[in-house]
Parts: structure tokens; C-alpha cells; sequence
């Protein structure tokens, strides 16, 4: 795999391009705030993301009340807090420094890009529009949009196909075990960035094909697999 050429890139969303995570928990403590839960740190909250926001507020509702996580209150909050969400989407967010510069010279370099993301679809566009980024994709996969959400090979597999280039030489490039298991499952290179939400995981633990300390490293990298042989 490692000689083989990349011919699109795959970013996750929070945590890789934005960090989000002060969106994120606002939105959770509005919604904890309408049970009469009080709200988490935002500390606490960085190491609760990972699997999508069912699983945030699950984990959160089990943090707070110190109980077992209550799935079937977790589903019942959360329309309230994509209400919350989407009302304050972007306010307490920004891209990571040099996101749109990497952007730009990855596509330079002939890479096609998405987003991968366990995200809900309606929220990945707008977020990207807010954070001026949007532009710069060729396609996005929302985590209601494949049949499983990431670590599942099927995100990574459906971005492929709507970019029209095989899998194996999409390089997918993220934060977390999801992203690394994601590519792996879909037979894909996967580098980590060791900024972003990890659920508590140290980055060299993730086993990725490497670690990129930067977006200039990011684009450093991309350029070399991009004169590998295709095989």
C-alpha cells in the first residue's frame, strides 16, 4: 500500500479541518440544560466525540448523571439538540490554521476531495460554507448518508464512488481510531493529524500509516504519492 498513488484525498470533519468541538458542546448544554442537567467542560466534552452525535449525548447523559448510559433517553434528546445545533452551527468553530492553503494545494496537485464524516448530512455543507471551505470539496459523505457510520469501511467506499476514483488510492486523513479503521476496512492509506478529538486515545496508539504534525506536512506527504507508480 505504501508505494501505491493517491488520487483523492478524504478529510474528516471535526476535530481534523474544524475545530468544533465548542459548537458541539454548547449545543449539548443547551440540551442538557432543557432536562435540568448541568453542562460538561469543554475539556470533558473533546474526549466524548468520536462516533457521532447519538453517541455524544449518550456519553455525555452517563457522564453527568453517573449512571449507565441511557440510550433510549439519549434518542429522545436528540432532536432537541440538533435544534440547538443547528441554530448555533459555526459560532463557536473555525478551521484548524492552513486548512484552506492544504486545501488548495492538494487539488493543485491533481487530488480529487471530500469530507467523511459521521456528521448528519444536512449539517456537513452548511459548516463548511460557514467556515469558508466549501469550495474546496468535490464531494461530502454525512453519517446518515452510507449504510454504517465510520469505522465501517462504507463512508470511505461511498466517497470513492461520488469522486469516481478507487478507494485504495483515496488517502483518508483524520484524528481518530474511526478514520484509521475506516481506511483500513476499505483498504485504504490512512495518516492522522495529532491535533483533534480522540476519545482519550494517545495518536501514536492509532496505528495510521503516519502521522502529519501540519497541513504543509499534509501536503508534503500527499506529493509524494502522488509521483508513486499507479499499480
Amino acid at each position: 500500500m505504501a508505494a501505491d498513488r493517491v488520487d483523492a484525498v478524504a478529510f474528516d470533519l471535526d476535530g481534523t479541518l474544524i475545530d468544533s468541538v465548542g459548537d458541539l458542546a454548547h449545543a449539548l448544554a443547551l440540551t442538557f440544560a432543557d432536562e435540568g442537567l448541568p453542562a460538561l467542560p469543554l475539556t470533558v466534552v473533546r474526549d466524548l466525540v468520536g462516533k457521532g452525535i447519538p453517541t455524544l449525548i449518550a456519553r455525555g447523559l452517563a457522564r453527568v448523571t453517573r449512571m449507565p448510559a441511557d440510550e433510549a433517553r439519549a434518542a429522545a434528546m436528540l432532536p432537541r439538540y440538533f435544534a440547538h445545533y443547528e441554530a448555533t452551527l459555526g459560532e463557536r468553530s473555525a478551521p484548524f490554521p492552513g486548512v484552506a492553503q492544504a486545501l488548495a494545494a492538494i487539488r493543485a496537485l491533481g487530488c480529487r476531495t471530500a469530507v467523511v464524516t459521521n456528521k448528519a448530512a444536512r449539517f456537513v455543507r452548511p459548516h463548511l460554507e460557514r467556515a469558508g471551505l466549501s469550495e474546496l470539496f468535490d464531494a461530502t459523505v454525512g453519517g446518515d448518508e452510507a449504510p454504517a457510520r465510520k469505522p465501517s469501511a462504507e463512508p470511505l467506499a461511498l466517497a470513492a464512488r461520488r469522486l469516481g476514483v478507487e478507494a485504495a488510492r483515496v488517502l483518508m486523513v483524520g484524528d481518530s481510531a474511526n478514520d484509521v479503521g475506516c481506511a483500513r476496512a476499505a483498504g485504504a492509506p490512512v495518516v492522522v493529524v495529532p491535533w483533534g478529538y480522540r476519545e482519550g486515545a494517545a495518536v501514536q496508539d492509532l496505528r495510521a500509516d503516519a502521522i502529519v504534525g501540519s497541513f504543509d506536512a499534509l501536503v508534503a506527504y500527499v506529493a509524494g504519492r502522488r509521483t508513486s507508480p499507479a499499480r
